[in-house]
């Protein structure tokens, strides 16, 4: 190589090399906005954050938070739950006690289940994800299919690094409408919701999950006794 064009590749580095670490550094930051907005499964997992001087009221998030019922909504026992479906306990509660409450007081028409959405943001990557994802399987009315699901293989998809995968071949097995569910999971739908159910959980004390609500009061023990006995004392003043 003669000297001029070495010369001239040099000022060509010199003058590229600013550029293409200036290039770098802008899709980096693309990328970090992307993960930062939708996550590392390419959907959203950011919860809308209400300010406390600007929270909206009981009713209004109630409204919002468009919680998921199970039973006749003028059953004289009305139970809240507030549920991470990454929690274990929340597992245990919805394969261990849930069933037995559904035959001896949902089914019965004596209660009515009311399910809000409470992640545990700090602990729980894919809390949020998960709630939406039960959230897009009711748009198709398998809700609660969905959520047998999600807690029955919580060991599997909790640790995956793509949840996202496992949530839509859970869809699959449903056999939910694939396409209708991948673009739910893939937008923003539902953030309002699950962010709405959590701020509900927040101005009503709730600092972990499961935990329930009998009629307005809170249960101690998330035990098939220990929910059964306040219903039951809950249908005795009733007089059911």
């Amino acid at each position: 190589m003669s000297r001029n064009r070495r010369e001239r590749h040099e000022r060509e580095a010199r003058t590229d090399g600013p550029k293409l670490i200036l290039a770098v550094v802008v899709v980096v930051g693309v990328l970090a906005l992307a993960w930062a907005l939708l996550g590392r499964d390419g959907a959203s997992t950011e919860m809308v954050e209400f300010a406390r001087d600007e929270a909206p009221d009981a009713r209004t998030l109630i409204e919002q938070a468009q919680g998921i019922t199970k039973g006749d909504p003028d059953a004289p026992v009305q139970i809240v739950e507030f549920a991470d479906y990454q929690c274990g306990g929340c597992a245990a509660f919805a394969r261990n006690v849930l069933p037995g409450l559904e035959a001896e007081y949902i089914d019965a028409g004596l209660a009515r289940l009311t399910l809000y959405d409470f992640p545990l943001t700090s602990i729980h990557q894919h809390a949020v994800l998960a709630a939406r994802a039960a959230r897009c399987a009711g748009d198709q009315d398998r809700y609660w299919d969905y959520h047998d699901v999600l807690f029955g293989r919580q060991a599997e998809w909790s640790s995956a690094r793509r949840a996202t995968d496992l949530f839509l071949e859970y869809a699959g097995l449903l056999g939910l409408d694939s396409g209708s569910f991948e673009s739910c999971l893939k937008s923003d739908r539902f953030t309002v919701e699950v962010s709405a159910s959590a701020r509900l959980g927040q101005e009503l004390r709730v600092n972990a999950t499961p935990t329930v609500f009998v009629n307005g009061s809170r249960v101690q023990a998330t035990t098939s006794d220990g929910v059964g006995q306040l219903i039951d004392a809950a249908l005795d003043r009733a007089g059911s």
